[in-house]
């Protein structure tokens, strides 16, 4: 396994130090784990991103009392077991954190190695329900649970008086966590679920069940799925003629900048949850998302990439706040945070089951002549609505 230094952007080995390796004088050294490779190392370029563009402006306003910031990135390669191997060696390094990633099927596993191993775990992508209910003293989640994924959608369709909705899903964490909320959401809107169909990965013909939609002529389509498969179903979607309402996306794949370029006309008009856009009227949201799009080279970034950047800003301000890097003043110091990022309002709270969650609502955004506009709630200035019928 490898690490990622924001010096040359190199992959280099990790070194295994000992927790004395905190130096009084040097740099302060955090844990990151993130996929740089493997099968979600397209979510894991956005965190880079967003580490680099948080690291950067944490040094640049001085570091952390005076010293600077260093990430230990660790590469899991998108796998659960290298993921174990790479939490490990950052507990080894001694490091006062864990800033955690992006797959709620790899983060679950290692948020609970940290939590065995006391070390505090700030997760800041990965969404599974799960992962912070029940949670764990030592877990800390920043962005929004699967749960607010599924609330944002379901309200565009209790709002447009929608009757009836189909279901496709992954059967991964996130993607069942996004799918149970939804069938919950529907009671709670006495909205018909009239297909619920949770696929494994591998998968690639989805028409057999598109075709069942289709005779069913629900409403809306809600699709939870990772990028590959978020651009072919739309793809099938329209070659086969299904046509709700609204076709909606539970993140995941279908906020990607890739899914405009890759599903091309085929992905137009199709609305998603998110949780994050530029839109937001949060102090430095315009700064973020342009640091944020040089860093990936003039691509427009995804929200994984300004949560990444949250995590880093948070990360520090808690090193900050607990005057050490003794990991039970850090997670006293979590415990105690309220602030504000260009991500949006941070404070972790237990509530609804969650424990130590930052309760942050979720953002809908269509794809709008090519390009992804926001078009739920109205603190974003919406857009109207585009449906298919």
């Amino acid at each position: 396994m490898r690490k990622v230094t924001f010096l040359t952007l190199a992959l280099t080995p990790l070194l295994a130090l000992p927790a004395s390796a905190q130096s009084s004088t040097g740099t302060i050294k955090i844990g990151a784990i993130t996929s740089v490779t493997g099968r979600f190392a397209e979510f894991g370029k956005m965190q880079l991103a967003g580490f680099k563009v948080g690291v950067a402006e944490v040094n640049r306003k001085g570091g952390i009392n005076g010293r600077k910031i260093e990430l230990l990135i660790e590469d899991n390669a998108s796998d659960v077991n290298k993921g174990l191997a790479a939490a490990e060696r950052l507990v080894n390094a001694g490091v006062p954190l864990v800033i955690n990633e992006y797959s709620s099927s790899l983060v679950k596993a290692q948020a609970q190695y940290l939590a065995r191993q006391k070390v505090p775990n700030l997760i800041v992508t990965s969404s599974g329900d799960d992962i912070t209910k029940p949670g764990s003293d030592y877990i800390f989640r920043l962005n929004q649970p699967a749960t607010e994924y599924a609330r944002v959608i379901f309200n565009i369709f209790r709002d447009n008086k929608f009757k009836s909705v189909a279901i496709i899903a992954g059967t991964g964490a996130f993607e069942k966590s996004v799918a149970d909320a939804a069938q919950d959401f529907a009671k709670l809107y006495n909205i018909t679920i009239v297909e619920d169909q949770r696929y494994d990965k591998g998968l690639t013909d989805f028409r057999p069940v598109l075709n069942r939609i289709k005779a069913k002529n629900p409403d809306g389509i809600l699709m939870v799925s990772y990028a590959e498969d978020s651009v072919a179903l739309m793809r099938q979607a329209r070659e086969v003629g299904v046509k709700p309402r609204l076709f909606a996306g539970g993140a995941a794949g279908f906020a990607l900048p890739d899914f405009i370029k890759d599903s091309g006309s085929a992905g137009e008009s199709v609305i998603t949850a998110t949780a994050w856009v530029p839109q937001l009227r949060y102090a430095g949201v315009q700064k973020l998302n342009v640091d944020l799009k040089t860093a990936l080279g003039g691509q427009e970034p995804s929200y994984h990439a300004a949560q990444a950047y949250a995590g880093v800003i948070v990360a520090a301000e808690a090193i900050r706040k607990a005057g050490s890097t003794d990991r039970e003043k850090v997670k006293a110091a979590l415990n105690a945070l309220n602030m504000t990022t260009a991500f949006g309002p941070v404070q972790f709270k237990d509530y609804d089951g969650f424990r130590n969650q930052n309760p942050l609502a979720m953002v809908a955004q269509q794809v709008q002549g090519g390009a992804f506009v926001p078009i739920y709630p109205k603190s974003v200035v919406p857009r109207p609505i585009k449906f298919e019928r």
